[in-house]
């Protein structure tokens, strides 16, 4: 069965499908079901709830954002290029996606952050949790920023602030990102926020610039413990 998602910046992109997710008790009722000896982290959700570094801050999106997206990287193409949206024409376009995430603000299971950079106190990007594997406690994260702040070290403070985030107070296994081929910049965030590169996927994506091969990249709850242990 497929379905219908939304992409990571609130549209219903007609390139990105699901297959039905199967839980312990099936899919749409069957009987497939996961081993009972498998081994089930229980996580605690607590949506986009305001994280803060050095440099950043992190929250929930709120209206009035509409216009610092908008401008600092929604309606950059250069920013979209490898995303898995259009790049946005019009701040009504933005203030739709914005409204779309108020209205899941108080959504346990969602996270959608606003990077706002405190020298302005103005949003320069967005992090996400873009999909669950709740049967293994896995998080995907996708994330993008305004091209002003490229090359300074700004996703990164952000990201591994959210991996210490989605391991140490909500429980996640596993966290993984993935990253068009041809944008390697991604790729060494996600090195440095000390993710592991597990392979390619060949044509396993599809983004602004038509079907491509996929670099995935994940990190273990276990590995990140003994990396802030010194172990």
């Amino acid at each position: 069965v497929w379905r219908h998602i939304a992409s990571g910046a609130g549209f219903f992109d007609p390139w990105i499908w699901e297959r039905e997710r199967i839980t312990p008790q099936g899919s749409m009722g069957g009987s497939m079901a996961l081993p009972q000896q498998a081994e089930r982290r229980s996580m605690k959700h607590l949506g986009s709830r305001t994280l803060e570094t050095e440099r950043l801050v992190m929250r929930a999106f709120v209206p009035e954002d509409t216009g610092a997206m908008f401008r600092n990287w929604a309606s950059d193409p250069e920013v979209t290029k490898f995303l898995t949206w259009p790049t946005h024409q019009s701040e009504e376009v933005t203030a739709q996606v914005v409204a779309s995430w108020v209205e899941q603000n108080d959504n346990p299971t969602f996270y959608q952050w606003a990077i706002v950079w405190k020298e302005t106190m103005e949003p320069v990007g967005s992090i996400s949790v873009v999909h669950w594997k709740e049967y293994i406690s896995e998080a995907e994260v996708g994330y993008c920023i305004g091209r002003p702040w490229w090359h300074r070290g700004v996703m990164t403070e952000c990201f591994s602030e959210v991996i210490r985030f989605l391991f140490l107070e909500v429980g996640a296994n596993r966290i993984t990102a993935q990253h068009d081929v041809n944008n390697p910049h991604s790729g060494m965030v996600m090195k440095k926020c000390g993710l592991l590169h597990e392979g390619i996927q060949r044509q396993a994506g599809i983004n602004n610039q038509g079907i491509c091969d996929m670099s995935v990249y994940g990190i273990l709850r276990r590995d990140f413990e003994a990396k802030e242990t010194g172990a």
